[in-house]
């Protein structure tokens, strides 16, 4: 069967990648462009999905858009049987859902119809759920609402981060998508609807989401902190300068939101409810670092306010 895949970042890499180690025939993978970096913004990094397939030899298309007649034709040349797609961050037209003789389907990374959307596994640790998983689901118009073909349950870690749990459900996808794969070869794989009444949303990461209210209980800036980590990193205010926290665990304590109660070797802030301890920071322009190192460095003190 002649697969065309469609990812971009390294938890889709996983996916691949047992696509070929199962001799499946790639005939060719659409990721996004290359993106700038650095100050100058001259530099060009290539997405996980591409240096991949370039090592392996399987032909590379990174349209700004997946549409339009010149990418169309493209996508025709291949001749593609299957799309598979796999956290590609583009929202497919139909006449590219309907160019696969044999249709599309995507590895999503929730237990579908919750947590339809770009961000679910930051917002499952958010939420506090005490579960996510792999959707394989066949792909339709509408953002993630397609039947479900296969789906793979497995529970979040009372200290997990996003950065761990997505790691895990890359490996997990990836897996899952094989055997759904091998099911629907045999005709065994019949696609059941989704319950749309019971869905919810994990819409794309903006800085809103990512910042720490102070307000909140431990337990919830805790989720917080671990729903960002690594990456973007939830963040707060000190005297008008962003830092971000990671690594936090409850810890007994009182006093104002947002009040640093302890500056030893350990960082203590109160907040709404109980208070934290933060093990590594960030501050804006840095790399992230001890939050003992940044004490000593006298980056924060007792009594000084996040905001």
């Amino acid at each position: 069967m002649r697969i065309v895949f469609f990812g971009t970042p390294a938890f889709a890499v996983p996916s691949l990648e047992a696509l070929l180690a199962e001799r499946a025939q790639v005939v060719g993978v659409v990721t996004q462009p290359d993106k700038p970096r650095g100050r100058s913004r001259s530099t060009l990094l290539p997405p996980a999905v591409k240096e991949f397939a370039e090592r392996h030899r399987v032909p590379v298309m990174q349209p700004s858009r997946p549409a339009g007649d010149v990418f169309l034709a493209a996508l025709r040349h291949w001749q593609p049987e299957l799309g598979v797609v796999v956290a590609y961050g583009h929202i497919l037209p139909i006449e590219v859902l309907m160019l696969p003789t044999r249709g599309m389907v995507n590895v999503h990374a929730s237990l579908l119809p919750l947590l339809r959307g770009a961000a679910p596994i930051n917002r499952a640790i958010l939420e506090g759920h005490r579960e996510s998983g792999i959707t394989i689901m066949q792909m339709e118009s509408g953002m993630d609402a397609g039947p479900i073909l296969r789906q793979v349950a497995t529970p979040i870690g009372p200290n997990e981060t996003a950065g761990a749990l997505t790691e895990r459900l890359a490996k997990l996808g990836a897996e899952t998508l094989i055997e759904a794969l091998a099911l629907l070869r045999l005709g065994q794989l019949p696609p059941q609807p989704q319950n749309h009444a019971g869905a919810t949303f994990a819409p794309k990461l903006d800085r809103t989401i990512t910042r720490i209210d102070w307000a909140e209980s431990a337990a919830q800036i805790i989720r917080r902190i671990r729903a960002f980590d690594p990456v973007p990193g939830a963040w707060t205010e000190l005297d008008g300068r962003e830092v971000k926290f990671f690594s936090a665990q409850a810890v007994a304590g009182a006093g104002a939101p947002g009040e640093v109660l302890a500056d030893g070797e350990t960082l203590l802030i109160a907040t709404g409810d109980g208070a934290i301890a933060v093990g590594e920071v960030q501050p804006a322009g840095k790399a992230r670092m001890a939050a003992a190192d940044w004490i000593r460095g006298r980056g924060i003190c007792v009594g000084a306010r996040l905001t």
